[in-house]
């Protein structure tokens, strides 16, 4: 490599080998759980003009404010890279009248853009799957988005994680709990952290997840939300956990789980590392392995009607260092050319083997010994030899059934 060649922008990543292979599995089980519970595939643009974000992330929030990659297009419009997939999702919603589909499932998985430092499962590009059921106001699409990801975690062996809960309560309820908490933290303002105190009239809700030392000892006789929840949020709140308790999915109610935003409603969770356990060693017991929560308020702040949805998110690095190194599938058959005169045969041969589903390679460079060396090196489980006079048997160990069924069905040799 010389000096003068470009190096990757820090914060991003090239991902190969065993890494790419558990990255793959995280994409390719998503897709079959989304499947399963019948979320449909949507795919939206990369960049968004500015003003969806700013609007619906908040511009008091660390994201709009010093974290999101934005600039100026050719034509004078101010266009930010996706920070997060639920805004863009909420704008696609609206502009392309998918109301008609309500209550719509939605899945999709991508990068997205955060100017952030970077750390470990942490970049400023990285990838989330995400699943959303919009224009839904029951308990139920709680319910049916948390069962969801607790089978996801599963299906990807992930364990040591626990499903943390909480509710914000309705608009009114949520409103009476802010209220007090103002009038909690103003008491103590000048002795909390810098960024608590400018959160105190903004945002006070973010106040209860400040890691600050500071902040914490106030936290922990702050005001909570369910001495303000009225009947109607406390029974759906009541719902929800009764709902997965009947999908046999385990939950911690965690008082301190907030969402800051004003148009959250409702439930809020996080699925976390256990203390102790090998997925708090790999990310650490602090971070969050999944999560999201209810935004009924979402789509007025982007002009549209009311429409309640709830939805999640999970970082597939994340996933994917809990997943570990994933190998690549077992070669199945190699084709080895044992003289050039049999390469058209070894083409004919590995095209009917990837037709009949057989995972197959060929082998037809350098001499015949060091071909057999190559491909005895691959590991295969079956060697097919070709040369001048064709395809002439396999050698190997394990089920030959499906190479012999695939082969059958080769076209006849002109």
């Amino acid at each position: 490599m010389s000096k003068n060649t470009p190096q990757a922008i820090r914060g991003t990543q090239d991902i190969f080998g065993p890494d790419a292979e558990a990255f793959a599995f995280v994409v390719e089980t998503f897709e079959r759980v989304r499947r399963l519970y019948r979320f449909r595939r949507a795919e939206m643009p990369v960049f968004e003009k500015t003003e969806v974000f700013a609007r619906s992330i908040g511009e008091t929030t660390d994201i709009v404010s010093k974290e999101m990659y934005s600039f100026e297009d050719r034509g004078g419009e101010s266009l930010t890279l996706r920070p997060e997939f639920t805004a863009g999702i909420a704008r696609a919603y609206l502009t392309n009248g998918w109301q008609q589909h309500a209550p719509l499932k939605l899945a999709t998985h991508g990068p997205l853009f955060r100017y952030e430092r970077p750390q470990k499962g942490r970049y400023r590009q990285f990838h989330q799957i995400d699943a959303e059921i919009v224009g839904a106001g029951e308990p139920q699409a709680d319910v049916e988005l948390l069962a969801m990801a607790d089978q996801l975690l599963r299906e990807l062996g992930i364990t040591g994680v626990t499903l943390q809960l909480n509710t914000l309560g309705d608009g009114d309820s949520r409103e009476a709990w802010r209220a007090a908490l103002v009038e909690h933290f103003r008491a103590v303002k000048n002795e909390l952290s810098e960024d608590s105190q400018e959160r105190l009239e903004k945002n006070p809700l973010r106040i209860l997840d400040s890691k600050d030392r500071r902040d914490q000892r106030f936290v922990a006789d702050a005001p909570r939300i369910d001495q303000f929840l009225s009947d109607e949020a406390r029974r759906f709140f009541e719902a929800v956990t009764s709902g997965l308790d009947a999908a046999g999915v385990k939950w911690q109610r965690a008082e301190s789980l907030v969402r800051g935003l004003d148009y959250y409603r409702h439930t809020a969770f996080e699925f976390v590392p256990d203390e102790g356990s090998a997925a708090a060693a790999a990310l650490g017991s602090q971070s969050t392995v999944l999560g999201g929560g209810r935004y009924d308020g979402l789509m007025e702040s982007l002009g549209g009607p009311p429409t309640p949805a709830v939805g999640w998110a999970a970082g597939i690095e994340r996933l994917a260092m809990l997943v570990g190194e994933k190998a690549p599938d077992r070669l199945e058959a190699m084709v080895l050319v044992e003289n050039d005169a049999g390469v058209a045969d070894a083409i004919e041969l590995l095209a009917s083997l990837r037709e009949g589903g057989i995972v197959a390679d060929i082998m037809a460079t350098g001499s015949p010994k060091k071909r057999y060396d190559k491909a005895v090196k691959q590991d295969p489980q079956h060697i097919l030899r070709v040369d001048e006079r064709g395809y002439h048997g396999i050698s190997g160990e394990g089920d030959t059934a499906r190479i012999v069924a695939a082969l059958a069905k080769r076209k006849p040799s002109p």
